[in-house]
């Protein structure tokens, strides 16, 4: 088999050829088809994630080089381990990446995407910018029916965490849009699911013309410039005195602080996006404002199994997809880093 793998942090991808591995146990070997390269690959790239201030999360830590990215998933069964029961070989399945120790109270509680000692494919194991990935368990393999195969795997990870982050809402009034901050392709998502699930167009926010376009077109009920300096007004006009619930798929300091200012009394804001940097509020605008700020990440096995039952059952419309050689991952990585790419870019070995 041959990846595309992290032989230095924030350097060019090097090809590897290494010997195919063979599965054991529960194990089901897949033959990559698809893989979608997601903002948080560049985190890894570049070995660090943004903390604000100068200061900087390492990630370098547990990846040992070569390491290979890639956790938005689709291929096709090949070989399958002795006790792996209810896959066959031949069958185009997307794998769940966010696999955890399967042994402490987070996995027991379902919660998997949050253990601490994470198997998660791509993340902290070899993941798919390579020809094949092994998946330790066929329960991590979803049947995608009828969604085309270049779209799949992304919804395990940019699709799963607009589904979760919107799940983390609770009960929202038809009457009562959501707010969407970053029209990347995690916020894509977030609008067609935000659309799927309260029943209501989304108001979405962002500070590129052309991702705003995209967004109405993809039925937005409003679209607004972030950094229009009528932004909040109009948003405060539209919603009468600010909405219930904002979701931050960017992660940055002017995202986050947007979407708390669009908020009213008692809204909630959900922190999706990764890009980075430093946030404070006065303590007693906590109480005093009654809102609630909290953080998600990715989603559990259960969600992604209701998602695809969605997605499957064409209620949540495709964002924008390109794909692309496995050898352009670097390039691929490069583009979304400057944020040069719309949707969502698929490689396929």
């Amino acid at each position: 088999m041959h990846c595309e793998a992290i032989t230095e942090f924030g350097a060019h991808l090097s090809r590897i050829d290494v010997p195919t591995p063979v599965p054991t146990g529960t194990q089901v070997l897949l033959k990559v088809e698809h893989c979608g390269v997601c903002h948080s690959d560049v985190h890894l790239h570049d070995g660090y994630f943004d903390m604000g201030g100068g200061n900087k999360l390492d990630v370098r830590r547990g990846r040992p080089l070569p390491f290979t990215l890639g956790h938005e998933i689709q291929g096709v069964v090949e070989a399958i381990g002795p006790d792996a029961k209810g896959v066959a070989k031949g069958e185009r399945r997307v794998a769940y990446p966010w696999i955890g120790c399967g042994a402490c109270p987070t996995c027991e509680r379902g919660e998997e995407n949050l253990c601490n000692t994470p198997r998660a494919l791509g993340i902290t194991v070899a993941g798919g910018f390579a020809s094949h990935v092994m998946v330790p368990h066929p329960r991590y393999l979803i049947d995608f029916g009828n969604v085309p195969a270049s779209l799949a795997g992304t919804y395990m990870c940019s699709g799963l965490t607009a589904f979760s982050a919107m799940k983390k809402l609770g009960s929202v009034g038809k009457n009562d849009p959501v707010v969407i901050v970053g029209l990347g392709g995690v916020g894509m998502m977030g609008l067609q699911f935000a659309k799927a699930l309260f029943g209501t167009a989304p108001i979405a926010v962002d500070i590129d013309p052309g991702k705003l376009d995209a967004a109405a077109r993809a039925g937005a009920g409003l679209v607004l410039r972030a950094n229009d300096p009528d932004a909040l007004k109009q948003l405060m006009a539209a919603t009468g005195g600010g909405a219930f619930a904002a979701i931050d798929f960017v992660g940055s300091e002017a995202s986050l602080q947007f979407a708390t200012s669009a908020v009213r009394k008692g809204g909630k804001v959900v922190i999706a996006g990764l890009f980075g940097g430093g946030f404070a509020m006065p303590i007693p605008m906590f109480p005093m404002r009654a809102i609630s700020i909290a953080g998600t990440y990715v989603g559990t096995l259960g969600e992604a199994n209701d998602m695809m039952a969605l997605v499957k059952a064409g209620k949540v419309q495709p964002i924008p997809v390109a794909t692309r050689p496995l050898s352009a991952a670097s390039d691929t990585l490069n583009d979304l880093r400057s944020g040069k790419i719309l949707g969502r870019v698929v490689l396929q070995p």
